[in-house]
């Protein structure tokens, strides 16, 4: 499944155009690697999301074509979820 679709069928990303726009300015990444939004993902592969100043890292667990809101969160496990804090002196911690 390309990854723009699954960012939208798991409403990772409510969009697919907004998962589209995500994922080719480089701020996604599937097993560590710069992903396009034409990127096939698979069951097993961990995504990196930025998502402005929150990272989040999700393995696929299913692929399914169409779901129900209440089923999409079985698609994917949530691995990790930071924050970038600013710091007062405009350093990143």
């Amino acid at each position: 499944m390309r990854l723009d679709k699954f960012l939208k069928v798991s409403r990772i990303i409510k969009r697919r155009t907004v998962a589209k726009e995500v994922a080719d300015k480089g701020r996604i990444q599937v097993n560590g690697l710069a992903a396009k939004s034409s990127t096939d993902v698979k069951i097993g592969d961990e995504l990196s999301i930025a998502f402005g100043n929150k990272t989040l890292v999700v393995k696929i667990d299913r692929i399914i074509e169409t779901t129900k809101k209440d089923e999409a969160k079985n698609m994917y496990t949530i691995i990790s979820e930071t924050y970038k804090v600013d710091t007062p002196d405009g350093a990143d911690s």
